[in-house]
C-alpha cells in the first residue's frame, strides 16, 4: 500500500509494461484473413485488441468500486480506497502504452483524436494519482469503458468485414445502450458534479476545461456513431472482373 501511494509514476510504469506484454501474447491469437492482408488493418487489430483487454478489465473494476464502496459516487473530490487508486495506476498505465505504441508505429497523423483523449486523461489521471484527489472522480470516468467494450468489438467486425453479420447487429444495439448509459451518463454526472461545486473544487476551472473538450468529442462520436450504424448513406463498391473489391483501408484510425 505505502508503494502504491508513495510511487504511483513506478506503479504505472510496470502496468504499462504489462499492457506491452499483453500486446506480444494477443499477436498468438488467430486473426481474420481480410486482416491479415494490409498492415495497417492488421496494426488496428493488434491494438484494439489490448484495449478491449483494458476495456474489460478496468470497465468491470470500476462498477465493482462502486457496488463495493458507493461514497465512491458521492464523494468524487476526496474519497478513495487503494483498490480503486490501483485502478487508476492500471488504467494510467494502459493509456501510456497505447500513446507510446501509436506514435512509435508511426501511425500518430491518422490517430490525432487518440492521442488528444489519452493525454487529457493521463494528464488528469496523473493529478489524481500524485494530489491523491479526484481519484473517485477518475473511477466513475472510467464507467466510458463498458461502452469501450461494444465500440472495439464493432471496429473489430468491420475491420473483417462482418457488418452484415448478426454479431454486428447485436453489438449495434449494445453499443447504442452503453453510449448513452455509460459514456454519456457519465460524462454528465461528472460535468454536473464540477459546475455544483464549483467554487471549492481544487483546479475547478482546469476540469470544466477537459469535461467541456471531451463531452464535444463525445458527442460528435455519437453523432457519426448514429449516422453510420443507424442512418448509413449507400456506398459504391468496386467490381473486378465480376467480383466484388473490399473497401481500401484509410490510415485514419477512427472512422465511423
Amino acid at each position: 500500500m505505502e508503494v502504491l501511494l508513495n510511487h504511483p509514476c513506478a506503479v504505472v510504469l510496470v502496468c504499462a509494461l504489462l499492457f506491452r506484454v499483453a500486446h506480444r501474447l494477443l499477436q498468438n491469437l488467430p486473426v481474420p484473413k481480410v486482416v491479415r492482408g494490409e498492415e495497417f488493418r492488421a496494426w488496428k487489430w493488434k491494438n484494439l485488441s489490448v484495449s478491449l483487454v483494458h476495456s474489460l478489465l478496468t470497465g468491470a473494476w470500476a462498477l465493482s468500486c462502486v457496488l463495493i464502496y458507493p461514497e465512491t459516487v458521492h464523494n468524487l473530490h476526496s474519497y478513495f480506497v487503494p483498490v480503486s487508486y490501483l485502478l487508476i495506476c492500471v488504467s494510467t498505465g494502459y493509456f501510456v502504452q497505447d500513446a507510446g505504441d501509436i506514435i512509435l508505429t508511426g501511425h500518430a497523423r491518422g490517430s490525432w483524436e487518440f492521442l488528444v483523449h489519452h493525454t487529457l486523461v493521463i494528464w488528469c489521471f496523473g493529478y489524481a494519482l500524485f494530489t491523491k484527489l479526484y481519484v473517485s472522480g477518475a473511477v466513475v470516468a472510467l464507467f466510458v469503458e463498458v461502452n469501450s467494450v461494444t465500440l472495439h468489438l464493432r471496429l473489430m467486425l468491420k475491420l473483417a468485414e462482418q457488418m452484415s453479420s448478426p454479431a454486428f447487429q447485436v453489438n449495434k444495439m449494445l453499443n447504442l445502450f452503453t453510449y448513452v448509459f455509460f459514456r454519456l451518463s457519465a460524462q454528465g454526472y461528472l460535468t454536473w458534479y464540477i459546475v455544483y461545486n464549483y467554487s471549492w473544487l481544487d483546479h475547478a476551472s482546469f476540469f470544466l476545461a477537459a469535461m467541456v473538450l471531451m463531452n464535444g468529442m463525445i458527442l460528435v462520436y455519437f453523432y457519426r456513431l448514429l449516422r453510420a450504424d443507424f442512418c448509413p448513406r449507400p456506398k459504391r463498391t468496386g467490381t473486378q472482373n465480376g467480383t466484388h473489391k473490399p473497401a481500401p483501408m484509410t490510415q485514419k484510425f477512427l472512422t465511423d
